[in-house]
C-alpha cells in the first residue's frame, strides 16, 4: 500500500491550457493563453545535467465551412527552449519563431535565477499575433486551436530513443476557442 500511495504521489500533474482567450484588433487575432505544467522528474533530472529542452506553442486559425472541413487561414509556430546551466545555476529561456538549432539561432533569451521563474514566463503567453487582419474574415466563424507540448525530436539521439513510449517524458496540452463573426451572428 506504501508503494502505491509513493507511486501516486510521484505523479505530475497533468499538461493543462487553463485560460485561453482571442482578441481581434486592426492588425490581426491575438492570443493570451496561461499553461499549466509541472516537470516530471526524468526531464528536470535531464535539464540540470545540461541537456535543454524544448517546447513548442502552435496555433491553428480555421474557417468554418458548412461543405467541407474547416478551412486553415492561418498557422504560427513559438518554440520555446528551456535550460539549465550547472556552472552558473541559472536558468535559460529562448523563444523564436523558428526551429532551434544547438545554437539557438536569432532567439530571443532571457536568465533566471529560479526553475519556477523560467516556467512561470514560458507558460504565460501574452499578445502574441498568431493571424494578420487580412487573413481573417470578418462575416465567418473561425475556431483557434492552441497546441502546447514538450518536442522530443530535439532531444539529443540517445534519448529521443530512451523516452519513446514512457509516459514521463508526455507533456502536452491542446485547447480551442470559437471566435464570432465581427457582427456577433
Amino acid at each position: 500500500m506504501l508503494l502505491t500511495l509513493a507511486l501516486g504521489a510521484a505523479r505530475a500533474e497533468p499538461t493543462d491550457i487553463a485560460a485561453l482567450r482571442v482578441e481581434r484588433t486592426d492588425d490581426g487575432l491575438l492570443l493570451s493563453a496561461q499553461v499549466r505544467f509541472e516537470l516530471p522528474a526524468p526531464v528536470e533530472d535531464a535539464l540540470l545535467k545540461g541537456i535543454p529542452m524544448v517546447f513548442v506553442a502552435q496555433a491553428v486559425v480555421l474557417r468554418d465551412r458548412w461543405y467541407w472541413y474547416d478551412k486553415q487561414v492561418a498557422e504560427d509556430i513559438r518554440y520555446m527552449r528551456l535550460s539549465y546551466q550547472p556552472l552558473t545555476r541559472r536558468w535559460r529561456l529562448q523563444v523564436t519563431s523558428t526551429p532551434l538549432g544547438q545554437n539557438g539561432g536569432g532567439a530571443l533569451g532571457q536568465s533566471f535565477d529560479t526553475r519556477d521563474e523560467a516556467l512561470a514566463a514560458m507558460q504565460r503567453i501574452s499578445g502574441w499575433k498568431v493571424a494578420d487582419s487580412s487573413e481573417i474574415d470578418a462575416n465567418a466563424r473561425h475556431e483557434v486551436v492552441l497546441d502546447f507540448r514538450l518536442e522530443l525530436s530535439q532531444l539529443p539521439r540517445p534519448f529521443q530513443i530512451g523516452v519513446v513510449g514512457q509516459p514521463e517524458w508526455s507533456i502536452a496540452a491542446s485547447r480551442s476557442v470559437r471566435l464570432p463573426p465581427e457582427g456577433g451572428r
